[in-house]
């Protein structure tokens, strides 16, 4: 877990909490006259006679001090006595403490010294809320001082020290309804510095007034702080007894006239009428029918999905119905806008269609295409034809760019630091992180171990791990850790050279060790785990418990796997060791921290596993750079998968590129020697540009080196297959480049539309604002881009060569070697216009098939519902990305983050950080902010108080740590041991520090070098309890420079030093400070994001209300802000990539119905492969919407290629999709369907999981979508409304002889 940066102002609890202890008790003790045993027994012979007088008004129960404890605990006297009057100074004293009581008292000038002393320590916690502090205060004034103490007072036991009777026992009777209003004044004040409830140090976080009680009347061990005797509390007497309980004044919290802030007593009158604080909560609409509840959008789909079905079916028995005959020339459709007109001539033999010739028959088809498609394909028929008259030159030129482009590698960089690689420019995190790491203090640097225990494989429960055997196999491992020496520059660096040291010389390491001062000797002398185990409840009071850095250590910070407080059953111990971190993130900054972190890393992998797995104990661990040095790993660690995806890709566009295997001329007809090349060109336009992007200074990712070579390959594998089955479809009786002209017409218009729609897609993702995601689709467009052009180029010249290769009768691969051919084999290679295996399938059972009515109806029918079903499923997606997916799978990072959810019981700390706070007394923003008395009811602090009572909605688990509302208790004349001052004016610390008391004394005097020091203020010194701002400026260093001690808790250096920036602040503003509290344990990735709105909901609406500036910041926020807008960031991409493929489908076609029916069933691939998404429970993040704009160029290839060539056949939609599944079909089977298959299929074998889950699973499940859209789908649309036909029958020797004989 990541620890707070005023963690350290832990020790003020414990000082402070110990004297509050001291107190509780202290003054209970206050003393009366000794006495000898054999007064003691006369005493208690008589004591039935004298009971009237004994418990009576005014008259005491005990008297002054009769003795101390070895610990030096003071011991009352056990005798009563009239009560006496005081003098006039006593009896102001008193009356300034205790005003309650006035007239004769029970106690003397050094007894109510001594209880001023002690109040002293305990007026810090509770001054925030005076009604509590004055029930507090009148419980022990009451029991000190008050003439009438017999009444309430009853000595039970009494014991002999030094040869004096000390009371051993008593009771104290006090009415229920005092104790239940004391308590219910008191359970909510905060004790901000430690982020919890006062109660928690004054009471051991009672839960109720007996537990409270109970807690203040414990006879307390030597040594240990508590009561020297038993006070047993008790509300009922005996009538015959002559006692009746106390019942002074009482009052509660919301009383107005003491003021407590609404962080101090929720429950207040005024504080339940403020409206709570609301947050965004997503409420989903459903609906219940039956037993079943039902979402709104599922209702709403399945209607109108049954509407749909309906209207469908019933258009299609009334269409079937219909016999109405319809004349070819219906299917004739005219081009919108004018411009000439192109032909392109077709011969009625489907085995060849597109051809082109001069010797073709009289009666042809003339296609009619738009005006661009036919520029493009009068420029393809003339460059087809100078390509495969020029191939060298083509070739040469084509490399010889891409490779001036590859140049840029000089300057290649890899970015591997995460901020830099998921934060992007300008974001509202980064900008706030840079402002807290700059006016406030960087986070710590955080080093983790968590050691634990293995689950019973039959109960399946977790042993506990509070055991000696634990306990010193830690100690090694500390000792381990200890010894650690880091080689940095030279120098030797160990953890004490790095660690946080908030006050003193010992790092402020949270481990449970601390219990025991991180040292084994004190182990056995403390008493072990029985002693841990006492700490774990009373880590806020016992001396014994605090730690070595001086400060309580709270155990839900060091202990892991229990439930509740039942921190004994805890399966796991938690160690972090907080290291201090720089601003400067560079080597330069924190290079020692680094080298030490590797040492530790490397120890825990070496030495540390071994030691816990000998105890049958799992060890994890992590380091603030480990998730750099893990991702630079990865960088390596699935190289051979990625190769081993290029060669099985590679051998099968070689298999699928060359004619049906043939022994005696398969040497001749395979194609490995032109696969090779085609791959080669791939590899080409990857480094082309990674070069170009090199060198205009952008850095690239190990993302980008590892998936974009797979992506083009896929992607330009495709357009090889159709080029070279496009030209192997030509008759062989024709000249080689009359064939390479008439193949580029052919399919060179639907490879312009598919590469360029591709191009726009992967370019719409350069406008995510991840830094990741958006370099990679910028290097994808580039390179999809220099694909294109050099298949258009290279690879077109490459198949000339191969081409004549064959045709010359040249070996593959070895093209230097020619073989005799028999006779009976054709010179051109007859097999040529031959149709394949897959061709014949897509004719003769695939297309006819689908022409089947009842097939029709079945595919529309389970398309549409799966897709509907896939649009209720995508609202279930979880934005997020796990740090896990993102590492490889054997990374020891693994098991850290599943411990991390698994153990931790505290989430990461949260801070409200203001700017430009005006501290002037003109100025309200000091009660806006604060939350003690006299602050506004809707203070920042009280509305952070306010929502931290609703976790779950607000992942805000305590109130907040405020270095406010301490200054202001501190400077309070009430906290008369705080703010202190010399007759010279300059600070007095208390006194017990420092030169008030010199640590060699022992236990401090009153006398002394600061017996003359004076409280800072008086009450008429302060306006409104306010200080002026000349106060507040000349107090406020005083207050973060002051050391907390027992006499004094609110003291500000630890706790508060980072969390303002003094500079400039003279002049009335402080630029920045910090108030700090902790979000709830967050374990999900979707629980970081909530958590991350719900504060920045928060906070906004707190700035719209006061009018101020105020930011929320935690560590993680800036990884998770991407998340906030997903949704949006995904939607807007994705429609700006389909409009960029609607725009191009239609200035290259021309054709809105075509366009309208390409985008249709890429809405359709998206929204499916989402509905997978919600399925393999894959969250959306960057990556994810990388993939899915991608999806919309990929899939563009299932579709364009079906809807050009049905846009080009003649006849009826029923013959014309037949016929266009019958060319196109086995190509995009083929050369697009399998070949992206069998290249996906092998990254399922990644170490890495990001490629198992974001590009196997979504790749194989786009493919699989694809491929049933466009081979399944759209030929079934495309035959019920497809568009009409762009072919004419024309017979233009016909029309010339009827013109001339007419």
């Amino acid at each position: 877990m990541k620890l707070s940066k005023t963690n350290t102002s832990k020790l003020t609890s414990v000082l402070g909490f110990l004297c509050i202890v001291i107190l509780l008790q202290a003054i209970v003790f206050i003393s009366m006259v000794s006495s000898e045993r054999s007064d003691l027994r006369f005493l208690l012979d008589s004591s039935t006679t004298i009971s009237r007088e004994r418990h009576s008004t005014e008259y005491c129960a005990m008297y002054d001090i009769c003795g101390k404890r070895s610990d030096g605990k003071v011991l009352n006297c056990p005798f009563g006595t009239p009560s006496v009057k005081p003098d006039e100074l006593l009896s102001s004293k008193i009356q300034s403490l205790c005003p309650t009581i006035s007239g004769n008292v029970c106690c003397t000038a050094a007894q109510f010294d001594t209880l001023r002393s002690q109040v002293q320590q305990a007026i810090p916690f509770l001054v925030g809320c005076p009604a509590c502090l004055r029930n507090f205060l009148n419980l022990f004034c009451e029991l000190t001082c008050s003439p009438n103490q017999s009444q309430f007072i009853n000595v039970t036991s009494i014991s002999k020290v030094n040869n004096n009777l000390t009371v051993n026992g008593i009771d104290f009777y006090l009415t229920d309804a005092f104790g239940e209003e004391l308590y219910n004044s008191c359970k909510d004040v905060k004790f901000g510095t430690m982020n919890t409830r006062a109660i928690e140090f004054i009471g051991a976080g009672a839960n109720n007034i007996k537990e409270w009680l109970a807690f203040i009347g414990k006879r307390a061990g030597n040594d240990v702080p508590g009561s020297p005797y038993a006070i047993n509390f008790q509300s009922k007497t005996q009538e015959s007894s002559g006692m009746m309980p106390m019942n002074v004044s009482v009052y509660s919290c919301g009383d107005t006239s003491l003021g407590c802030s609404c962080g101090d007593c929720p429950s207040s009158a005024i504080c339940s009428s403020s409206a709570p604080s609301s947050f965004h909560k997503k409420h989903s609409c459903s609906i219940k029918i039956g037993s079943l509840q039902v979402k709104c959008v599922e209702l709403t789909l399945a209607i109108l999905y049954g509407v749909l079905v309906m209207t469908f079916f019933g258009w299609g028995v009334f269409h079937r119905r219909k016999s109405i005959p319809v004349s070819r020339n219906n299917n004739l459709a005219s081009v919108a806008g004018g411009g000439e007109q192109h032909y392109i001539s077709k011969q009625k033999d489907d085995s060849h269609p597109l051809q082109m010739s001069h010797e073709l028959p009289r009666a042809i088809k003339g296609v009619q295409l738009p005006l661009v498609q036919g520029y493009m394909s009068s420029f393809y028929r003339r460059y087809g034809i100078w390509v495969a008259r020029n191939p060298t030159l083509v070739l040469f030129s084509s490399l010889a760019v891409v490779l001036c482009l590859c140049l840029g590698l000089i300057r290649f960089e890899v970015e591997t630091r995460p901020e830099k690689l998921w934060v992007g420019h300008g974001s509202k995190a980064a900008e706030e992180k840079r402002f807290f790491d700059t006016h406030l203090a960087p986070f710590y640097r955080i080093e983790q171990l968590i050691l634990a225990t293995i689950p019973d494989s039959k109960q399946g429960k977790s042993p506990g791990i509070v055991t000696d055997e634990n306990f010193h196999l830690l100690f090694e491992i500390q000792k381990k850790v200890d010894r650690i020496q880091a080689n940095y520059s030279g120098s030797m660096v160990s953890l004490t050279d790095i660690c946080s040291k908030p006050l003193g010389k010992d790092c402020a390491t949270q481990s449970v060790l601390q219990y025991f001062k991180m040292d084994p000797k004190n182990y056995d002398d403390l008493g072990g785990v029985e002693h841990a185990q006492y700490c774990f409840q009373q880590y806020t009071s016992a001396a014994t418990c605090m730690t070595a850095f001086k400060g309580p250590l709270d155990p839900t910070t060091a202990l892991g796997g229990f439930s509740a407080n039942n921190y004994s059953e805890a399966s796991a111990f938690v160690v972090t060791y907080p290291v201090n971190n720089n601003v400067d993130q560079t080597s330069s900054g924190n290079g020692k921290a680094v080298a030490w972190e590797k040492a530790f890393i490397r120890l825990a992998k070496e030495e540390l596993m071994p030691m816990a797995q000998s105890h049958n104990l799992t060890l994890s661990f992590s380091s603030e750079s480990s998730i750099q040095e893990e991702l630079k790993r990865e960088s390596t660690a699935d190289v051979i998968t990625i190769l081993i995806s290029y060669i099985v890709m590679f051998a099968y566009i070689s298999l699928t590129l060359g004619d049906a295997p043939h022994i005696s001329s398969f040497y001749i007809s395979s194609k490995v020697l032109l696969g090779l090349s085609g791959v080669l060109v791939v590899m080409l336009s990857v480094l082309g540009s990674v070069g170009f992007f090199s060198a205009v200074g952008v850095k690239s990712t190990l993302i980008i080196m590892e998936v974009i070579p797979f992506l083009v390959l896929a992607v330009g594998v495709d357009n090889m297959c159709i080029l070279v089955h496009a030209v192997k479809r030509q008759p062989v009786e024709l000249p080689l480049e009359e064939r390479m002209s008439n193949a580029l017409v052919e399919v060179g218009p639907s490879i312009t539309l598919a590469s360029l729609s591709e191009v726009l897609a992967f370019a719409v993702g350069s406008f995510i604002p991840m830094p990741a995601c958006r370099v990679f689709s910028m290097f994808a467009a580039l390179a999809v881009l220099l694909d294109f052009l050099l298949q258009v180029t290279a690879f077109v010249a490459l198949i000339v060569f191969d081409f004549l290769r064959a045709e010359d009768h040249r070996i593959d691969c070895f093209p230097c070697i020619k073989i005799p051919i028999s006779s009976n084999q054709s010179d051109k290679g007859p097999r040529q216009g031959q149709r394949g295996l897959l061709a014949r399938y897509m004719k003769e059972i695939h297309a006819p098939i689908l022409g089947l009515w009842g097939v029709k109806i079945a595919v529309i029918a389970v398309f549409i519902a799966f897709s509907f079903a896939c649009i209720a499923l995508s609202t279930r997606i979880q934005p997020g990305l796990e740090q896990k997916v993102v590492l490889p799978q054997d990374s020891y990072l693994q098991g850290y983050f599943n411990n991390i959810s698994e153990y931790l019981r505290i989430g990461p700390p949260l801070y409200f950080v203001v700017k430009n706070y005006n501290y002037s007394l003109e100025s309200r923003q000091t009660n806006q902010l604060c939350s003690i008395s006299q602050c506004d009811t809707n203070s920042l602090l009280s509305e952070i108080a306010r929502a931290s009572l609703t976790p779950k909605e607000s992942y805000i688990a305590k109130p907040a740590a405020s270095w406010l509302d301490d200054f202001l208790v501190w400077m309070s004349p009430e906290a008369f041991g705080c703010c202190r001052k010399f007759t010279n004016g300059t600070y007095c610390p208390p006194d017990d520090q420092p030169p008030c008391c010199s640590p060699d004394q022992g236990l401090c005097s009153l006398g002394g070098v600061c017996s003359d020091c004076t409280t800072c203020f008086r009450h008429l010194d302060l306006r409104n309890d306010r200080p002026s701002t000349a106060q507040f400026k000349e107090k406020l260093p005083w207050f973060l420079n002051a050391l907390p001690s027992a006499d004094c808790a609110k003291g500000g250096h630890g706790a508060y030093t980072n969390s303002l920036d003094l500079n400039g602040y003279e002049s009335g503003v402080i630029t920045a400070s910090e108030f700090r509290t902790y979000h709830t344990p967050l374990n999900k990735q979707s629980d970081f994001v909530n958590s991350m709105r719900a504060a920045r909901e928060f906070s906004s609406r707190v700035s719209n209300t006061l009018k101020m500036d105020i930011f929320p910041y935690s560590v993680a926020y800036i990884f998770f802000e991407q998340y906030l807008d997903i949704w949006r960031t995904a939607l807007i991409n994705l429609a700006m990539a389909l409009g960029a493929v609607f725009i191009v489908c239609w200035l290259i076609t021309c054709s809105l119905w075509s366009s309208a029916i390409i985008i249709f069933v890429l809405a359709m691939v998206v929204v499916d492969l989402m509905g997978v998404m919600a399925i393999l429970n894959i969250q959306l993040n960057a990556v994810s919407v990388v993939n899915l704009v991608m999806s919309i160029g990929i899939a563009v290839e299932f579709c364009v290629h079906i809807t050009h060539a049905f846009s080009v056949s003649n006849g009826d939609r029923e013959h014309r999709a037949k016929e266009a599944l019958s060319t196109m079909g086995a190509s995009v089977l083929s050369g697009i369907t399998l070949t992206k298959l069998v290249g996906v299929i092998v990254l399922r074998f990644a170490r890495s999981e990001v490629f198992v889950i974001y590009y196997f699973q979504m790749y194989l499940a786009l493919v699989l979508i694809g491929f049933l859209h466009g081979l399944v789908f759209l030929p079934v649309v495309l035959s019920i409304c497809g568009p009409p036909s762009r072919s004419n029958l024309i017979d233009e020797r016909q029309d010339d002889q009827s013109s001339s004989s007419s």
